[in-house]
């Protein structure tokens, strides 16, 4: 499965080139660029197993891009954290489907910095994302039909549009959801 996951960003690479002309005046001429409020979602779906790949400015989880330094901000660090741990809730997977997580990875400067790394970085911006890949095992695979982001968008406001990839047993397909339009078919 991993390397299906891994061949998405080739297989939609006409869907990548067409959006990239449009986001090269936008960025500063670099391809892929860091866009607050815009995250990324890869779907790979083959047989029982079904991944996503979640990539996204930490500002649109957070409300900061900075190493939390103040324990407000670790707490919304720690909040949104919790947050991704819990994707059957976030991803609104449909119950008769029967998934269950198999693995979960979190990665973002923000989840690894230590007080001395804070320290040092006050006075600096970086931009910072966070990433989460999920892989679920779905008893009934059949039923899911759709993927609903409703409840992302609700637990992260900062999250304007999120433009995702489809790879499946019917093809390839991409979208972008939106809080107003939150959901993809599959």
């Amino acid at each position: 499965m991993r390397r299906l996951l891994l061949a998405l960003p080739f297989a939609l690479l006409p869907l990548a080139m067409a959006n990239a002309a449009d986001e090269h005046d936008h960025e500063h001429g670099s391809l892929g660029a860091h866009e607050h409020g815009v995250g990324t979602l890869n779907v790979a779906l083959d047989g029982p197993t079904l991944e996503l790949d979640l990539d996204g400015p930490s500002v649109n989880l957070v409300g900061f891009e900075h190493i939390a330094t103040t324990d407000a901000d670790k707490a919304k660090v720690a909040s949104a954290r919790a947050q991704l741990e819990n994707p059957l809730v976030l991803f609104s997977l449909p119950k008769a489907a029967e998934c269950v997580v198999e693995a979960q990875d979190l990665e973002s400067p923000l989840f690894e910095a230590t007080p001395e790394e804070a320290a040092g970085t006050k006075t600096e911006h970086h931009h910072s994302d966070i990433e989460a890949h999920y892989a679920f095992t779905c008893a009934k695979p059949d039923a899911l039909k759709a993927l609903d982001l409703a409840q992302f968008f609700k637990t992260f406001p900062g999250t304007q549009k999120i433009k995702v990839q489809v790879i499946g047993s019917s093809g390839q397909q991409g979208s972008e959801l939106t809080p107003k339009s939150s959901s993809l078919k599959f």
